[in-house]
């Protein structure tokens, strides 16, 4: 119409716009607009304040960091000044009772002897002598003595390196019973040979040259138990060890009002408490913890092969408060005389055959009484497994059976069962 109207008037048609043809890409056609050179408005970057931070944040927006940074570094000092502290506490420990077992042991450490073992300032105590197994715990080792296979010492101290989880401690151990509160320690565990020298040490041929010449006596001794504690650890010992859990607690004239005796018999109390011995723990005063002479588990035993009996001679010690090296001293002269019982034990531990009679029973009782638990277990088993397959021979026949057949069969059952219950009222009434 609009090409009608065109041609009356003289005017032209308007063309159709014409279809590209397939295969070309549809470009839009380049506008008036378009051709001619940007402005100089449209080229610049509009600001904005995301380029410059010390124009878009401000101190309020670093409020948390400020009391959070201070908490990490104080954490990060007080961990590296507790782990020094307790290093250096357990160096100056080492250093004061390490030349005692360098003078009682062939070998100190786990790799060698220390130089010039006989003076303090010739001993360097490294990871050769002072093993870190943890930030609180320490130990050594000692081998090469008559009469003693090896020690083992471990030193304990507080967990200065997290001062939360150490004060958690110490507060659980203020309000429950079971919880022993933090302390630091030092523990020395001796194994004698007790008679068993060729079997752990094989002997070399000067060893076999020289047990030609002089034969030394045997290195066996009676098995018993004993322990000398400081009251204050009279009870927690008593419940947490089996061993001591076996004797008697009595006081003793010849120990301080603070201590008292762990025995299984007065005659081991009196030979074992001779004036040396005594003298020492004297010396040692609040340092001394508990020393104990033992041949049962630390752990109830539930089974015969874990009653077998171990010799160990036990010494726990305090560590004292300040680094000063002669307030170390005491604890020296515990250590040397604690390592020569050994020696005594050899000598002097050989009773009478009522005294003996007497602790071999006590070991007898236990083992019987463990024997019958463990027969009772076996029973119960056995029991428990003839149900299992009385039951499957029952589900079985079951199964075969048709439903009147079941039912006469749960009859039954249940008035046989109904018997059984009667006859066992009456032989309870």
């Amino acid at each position: 119409m609009d090409g009608v109207f065109k041609g009356l008037f003289g005017g032209k048609a308007t063309e159709a716009p014409q279809k590209a043809e397939g295969g070309f890409a549809d470009f839009a056609p380049p506008s008036a607009t378009g051709s001619g050179p940007q402005g100089t408005a449209a080229s610049t970057v509009a600001y904005t304040k995301w380029y410059r931070v010390w124009e878009r944040t401000s101190p309020q927006d670093f409020v948390q960091e400020a009391f959070i940074i201070p908490f990490i570094i104080l954490v990060a000092v007080l961990h590296v000044w507790g782990a020094g502290k307790n290093r250096r506490k357990a160096k100056t420990w080492a250093q004061a009772n390490i030349p005692v077992l360098c003078d009682e042991f062939a070998v100190v450490g786990y790799t060698g002897i220390p130089q010039n073992a006989s003076s303090n300032e010739g001993i360097k105590i490294d990871d050769k002598i002072l093993k870190e197994k943890a930030l609180n715990e320490f130990t050594t080792y000692a081998t090469g003595r008559q009469n003693i296979a090896f020690v083992d010492v471990t030193i304990k101290m507080l967990k200065r390196y997290n001062p939360l989880l150490l004060f958690g401690e110490t507060l659980l151990g203020l309000f429950f019973d079971s919880m022993a509160p933090s302390s630091e320690k030092v523990e020395i565990v001796a194994y004698p040979f007790d008679g068993r020298e060729k079997d752990l040490v094989p002997p070399t041929p000067m060893d076999i040259d020289a047990d030609k010449r002089s034969k030394s006596g045997p290195s066996t001794y009676d098995g018993f138990v004993f322990a000398v504690v400081h009251k204050n650890a009279m009870r927690r010992l008593r419940e947490d060890r089996y061993d001591v859990s076996l004797t008697f607690t009595k006081e003793n004239a010849k120990l301080p009002n603070w201590l008292t005796v762990m025995s299984e018999s007065a005659e081991i109390t009196d030979s074992m408490l001779v004036p040396e011995f005594v003298k020492a723990i004297e010396d040692a005063g609040d340092l001394f913890d508990y020393l104990i002479v033992t041949d049962q588990p630390m752990e109830k035993p539930t089974t015969v092969e874990e009653a077998v009996p171990r010799k160990r001679i036990i010494l726990s010690l305090r560590i004292p408060e300040s680094s000063d090296a002669s307030d170390y001293a005491s604890s020296s002269n515990m250590l040397k005389a604690f390592i020569r019982l050994a020696d005594r034990l050899v000598t002097i531990a050989h009773f009478r055959p009522e005294v003996t009679r007497k602790l071999r029973s006590t070991r007898e009782e236990e083992i019987k009484r463990m024997k019958r638990v463990d027969q009772d277990e076996k029973a119960e088993e056995r029991k428990v497994a003839a149900e299992k397959i009385k039951k499957e021979e029952r589900d079985r026949l079951l199964r075969n059976m048709s439903a009147e057949e079941q039912k006469k069969f749960l009859a039954k059952e249940k008035e046989r069962e109904q018997k059984r219950e009667m006859k066992r009222q009456t032989r309870k009434g």
